[in-house]
């Protein structure tokens, strides 16, 4: 029970003080502007599994989905070079400037969980940990 408490408070800080709220609209925007040019519609909806997880990442982490194939991991190599290396770049940086401080310590972790979800997102899930 203090476990969950604990996981929704930081969530809530994330929110407010850690960047959660802009990181979704950021990759809302992007999911929506893939969504236009109907060709990235894929890239649309990894954008969105990384709103969702940025909104609320503490509690949760990243596993492989079953069943994804060749597909999605030629679409990450893709992702890669047009995006996932400079997005993975801005997630360690975060992280190491807000672990600079005792208080950011914890947003700085979660900035390093986005990491791998910002770096290779196609044929993974967001889950909850238990």
């Amino acid at each position: 029970m203090l476990y969950i408490m604990i996981r929704f408070v930081l969530n809530v800080l994330w929110l407010i003080f850690g960047g959660g709220i802009v990181l979704a609209v950021g990759y809302g925007i992007a999911a929506l502007i893939c969504f236009v040019l109907v060709v990235t519609i894929p890239f649309g909806v990894a954008a969105l599994r990384l709103a969702n997880y940025s909104l609320w990442p503490f509690g949760r982490t990243l596993a492989p989905r079953p069943g994804a194939g060749v597909a999605s991991g030629l679409a990450n190599v893709l992702w890669v070079v047009l995006a996932g290396w400079w997005l993975a770049l801005s997630h360690v940086v975060a992280g190491i400037t807000l672990c600079i401080t005792i208080i950011g310590i914890p947003f700085g972790i979660a900035n390093f969980k986005l990491v791998p979800a910002a770096f290779w997102p196609l044929g993974r899930e967001v889950i909850d940990t238990p």
